[in-house]
């Protein structure tokens, strides 16, 4: 009883406040700018990255000064927005898309009717399997499901090799769409994987699975923890350099093409 009269009394947790303006660059852009109220935040904060532009703001910081404070910043923004916007990146287009990335490559894709939404793989390429009424979200779906696919595939070649020197095997691996993170190792010992790994180079997704892995034996990121890494992946410097110059395209590729 004690703790359910707690529960009654404890204040409702504050949750984050979302809604978009529109702003107008030097050059004449248009932009949408995220904007979030966040009871954590103590200051006006502007970021960009492969989702676009995103204001966080105090609970009780007022309109007027977050429009003003991105006016101040107006000039950073554009250039961090032209860091991000990968012109190049081609979204999913039924019939038209010629060609998926795949483990650093792109594969040519062909195109056929069928009565159920699915990619497959053979020796020449990929094939997409559409139904004639196929709606766009179901074809972002079963490239999903492809590439997750493919990833499991991946992690289960790699992974037998790293247990015998782990304390414990991972509960779980799961796949999301992250938008910062490569991996994380939650509490419960399940790792979570980037599905953007399947598009790079398969060492760098390899590196990303046994950084993961050696969380279970150190939760930080100390000498100790790169000791471990550094056995396990002697070229993990080259992984991370390689996220450093392909990550917000590889990043973007699969929003881009799962945005149906």
């Amino acid at each position: 009883m004690p703790n359910l009269i707690r529960r009654l009394l404890a204040p409702k947790p504050r949750v984050l406040e979302r809604d978009a303006i529109e702003i107008v660059l030097a050059d004449g852009r248009t932009v949408e700018v995220m904007r979030i109220r966040n009871p954590r935040s103590r200051r006006l904060r502007l970021s960009v990255d492969e989702r676009g532009a995103r204001l966080t703001m105090p609970v009780r910081a007022s309109a007027i000064s977050g429009q003003r404070f991105i006016a101040e910043h107006r000039d950073w923004l554009a250039e961090q927005l032209d860091r991000y916007v990968l012109a190049d990146i081609p979204a999913l287009v039924r019939g038209e898309t010629s060609a998926l990335p795949l483990r650093g490559a792109w594969l040519p894709l062909e195109w056929r009717e069928g009565r159920y939404t699915r990619v497959d793989r053979g020796s020449d390429g990929l094939t997409f399997t559409v139904p004639m009424r196929a709606s766009d979200a179901a074809l972002a779906r079963a490239l999903r499901d492809f590439y997750e696919g493919e990833a499991r595939a991946d992690v289960g070649r790699w992974l037998p090799q790293y247990l015998p020197s782990l304390p414990r095997p991972p509960r779980r691996v799961q796949y999301k769409v992250m938008s910062s993170q490569w991996g994380s190792l939650a509490p419960d010992d399940t790792v979570a994987l980037d599905l953007a790994l399947l598009l790079a180079r398969p060492s760098a997704f390899e590196y990303v699975l046994v950084h993961e892995l050696c969380h279970l034996i150190r939760a930080d990121h100390s000498r100790v923890f790169w000791r471990e890494v550094e056995v396990r992946f002697p070229s993990w410097r080259d992984e991370r350099d390689y996220f450093h110059t392909e990550g917000r395209r590889l990043k973007a590729m699969l929003r881009a093409l799962l945005s149906g």
